[in-house]
């Protein structure tokens, strides 16, 4: 007999379908536990942040440390927030939090995807491992494909530096397959 997972993650660019599949999921059966997302599990500094304009302090005045640290602390506390015998549901497990901040490093301090990696989980050491069962959605296996077809999902069209991050993305959630 075969134990289920303590988690399984959806991970992968915006608009891909996440937080719709995990909906689906967890009506499906009672032993999975939606555990949302890592900021509901960690607010204050979320919070704090935000206050000066999120998109600011994540493109601009963050360190790839501090953004790398925030991330993982809140990935703790929502893994902590697991009943015993349930399966956690992860809207963006580690896979992508690390894929998030390395993306994030590369359009910010201009390093490549594999600098920027290397630094994320030199930043993350031991916790860049989790008993997690991941799931990456992806519209295409081509980068800039994936791109045009979920930033053709957003509501309003992506502007500033996030074009850039977004395409960064899917460049780092494709290395990491």
């Amino acid at each position: 007999m075969t134990r289920a997972p303590d988690f399984v993650s959806l991970n992968g660019p915006d608009n891909v379908g996440k937080t719709t599949h995990l909906v689906r999921l967890a009506e499906r059966w009672d032993s999975f536990q939606p555990l949302g997302a890592i900021h509901e599990h960690d607010p204050e500094p979320w919070a704090r942040v935000a206050v000066g304009g999120y998109a600011r302090w994540w493109f601009e005045t963050s360190t790839t440390v501090e953004l790398t640290e925030m991330l993982l602390a809140g990935h703790a506390k929502r893994a902590a927030a697991r009943e015993t015998g349930r399966t956690g549901l992860l809207d963006r497990g580690l896979p992508m939090l690390l894929a998030v901040a390395a993306a994030t490093c590369v359009v910010k301090d201009g390093l490549t995807v594999g600098e920027a990696f290397k630094t994320v989980t030199g930043i993350a050491g031991a916790r860049a491992t989790t008993a997690e069962t991941s799931i990456l959605l992806l519209p295409s296996s081509d980068a800039e494909r994936s791109y045009a077809i979920t930033s053709a999902r957003e509501v309003r069209p992506w502007t500033g530096i996030y074009p850039e991050y977004q395409k960064t993305l899917h460049a780092v959630l494709l290395r990491q397959v």
